[in-house]
């Protein structure tokens, strides 16, 4: 593993040492442990736009965007603004506000295929409300779900999963009971001939297919027409359910989210999912999930049907309002078009300086996120993603952070760029890219 930066960095390793007696590993989530890089992790203060500001007081171009949510950069004032004016309101009353049903609203009215939703605290907690849903309505049992997609910490879902789960080699994790995961099938990625083979064997029990339409927890990679056509197929003559994670993607790729996306590129089939999982951007920074989808399936969940799914913050005004915020400026603003231009710019920046010094590569890039993998093979699934140099990667990872360049600290995660990010940001990253692959090719 490289060595850690040059910068002066004595407060974040104090930090981390005082964490490390009181919180396991030292942080709250494993994403943001450096294990994929090597070293310890920074301990941030605060955020502005596109920076970020650790406690040693050292400034970086922030591609993380707290893993995506936020869109419209740090500390976004309309944001700020509606929080602010929620608090003084009451932090919780676990009773129906009329904020609730606005961000409700505004979400069917956005996501192709939702004519109703849930809200809940987190994308975890919708993913396996999602499937908990599933099995009810179709009184089946068995799911699908396919390697390198990662739907949150739910037993049943964390086989081969992606994001930390990958990074930190342990896909399977102990803890969960064989039981958990003996109805679970876990296939590759846009591989048909699997998916196929696997409802000739066991279609008359599977009650849900669960995938992340593009994904963005091995790094970015986009599906295929075909797979995207044969899931859609399958899932309808089998009677199951088809279930897009749309946590990191929802709002982050369209308006629509992936579907309007891929539509666009002419990969979505014409019918969409049965339920769409949403997280991230619908709380602006704040804890909040939500699933969704077609009025018949949702009216199985209590109170109106027999699936028990409860939560006594769900709805929190506080996520709500800034929820609400960072949703009508998108629906305002609509700036998909001018963040895929201004992601393009780097992502065909960075490629570029790969070439330039013989390093091998992937660019991938959907809309607004992008993943730079090492290596010389198209990533297609998680098989390829795991053929990554991932030492490679963590040279450059320090190598940016040194340079005041923060990026995901994993091979295996996408990165982001959000409306605060400008031409002055991607020319000032491309320049400490040059100078931090070279820094790659010298160490190699």
């Amino acid at each position: 593993m490289p060595t850690p930066v040059r910068r002066n960095h004595e407060r974040s390793t104090q930090a981390y040492r005082r964490a490390c007696r009181v919180i396991p590993g030292g942080v709250n989530s494993p994403a943001r442990a450096f294990g994929g890089v090597g070293g310890q992790p920074i301990f941030l203060e605060r955020g502005q736009g596109p920076y970020v500001w650790d406690i040693d007081g050292h400034q970086y171009i922030d591609y993380v965007g707290s893993w995506g949510p936020l869109i419209l950069g740090h500390a976004a004032a309309a944001v700020v603004a509606a929080i602010q004016e929620a608090v003084h309101q009451g932090t919780s009353f676990g009773a129906p506000t009329e904020a609730e049903t606005e961000l409700a609203e505004l979400i069917c009215r956005a996501v192709p295929g939702v004519e109703m939703v849930r809200l809940v605290n987190s994308g975890t907690e919708a993913a396996m409300s999602a499937l908990r849903l599933a099995r009810g309505f179709t009184r089946r049992h068995r799911i699908i779900k396919f390697a390198g997609c990662y739907h949150g910490h739910v037993d049943s879902l964390l086989v081969q999963a992606g994001s930390s789960a990958t990074t930190l080699g342990v896909p399977n994790s102990p803890g969960i009971p064989p039981g958990c995961t003996a109805d679970t099938i876990c296939l590759h990625y846009n591989d048909v001939e699997a998916l196929e083979q696997a409802f000739a064997e066991h279609g008359p029990t599977i009650a849900a297919v669960i995938l992340e339409p593009v994904v963005g927890n091995m790094g970015v990679v986009l599906p295929t027409r075909p797979f995207l056509d044969a899931v859609r197929e399958l899932t309808r003559r089998a009677g199951a359910l088809l279930i897009y994670d749309e946590v990191m993607t929802g709002f982050r790729l369209a308006w629509g989210g992936a579907q309007e996306y891929l539509n666009r590129l002419g990969l979505q089939p014409q019918d969409g999912p049965d339920l769409i999982v949403l997280g991230k951007i619908i709380g602006g920074g704040l804890p909040v999930g939500a699933y969704g989808g077609r009025a018949d399936i949702m009216k199985h969940v209590a109170p109106v049907g027999p699936v028990f799914q409860a939560g006594t913050l769900s709805g929190n005004p506080l996520a709500v309002a800034s929820g609400l915020a960072t949703l009508r400026q998108l629906e305002k603003t609509r700036p998909y078009e001018a963040l895929e231009k201004l992601t393009s710019q780097l992502c065909q920046g960075l490629a570029a300086l790969c070439r330039s010094v013989g390093i091998a590569h992937q660019m991938q890039q959907a809309g607004s996120m992008w993943t730079l993998f090492f290596q010389d093979q198209p990533v297609t699934d998680y098989r390829t993603a795991l053929a990554s140099n991932t030492k490679r990667f963590a040279r450059f990872f320090w190598g940016m952070l040194e340079r005041g360049i923060y990026l995901p600290c994993s091979q295996f995660e996408a990165a982001f760029v959000s409306t605060a990010h400008t031409q002055r940001e991607i020319e000032a990253t491309l320049t400490a890219a040059r100078e931090a692959l070279q820094d790659c090719i010298q160490e190699a």
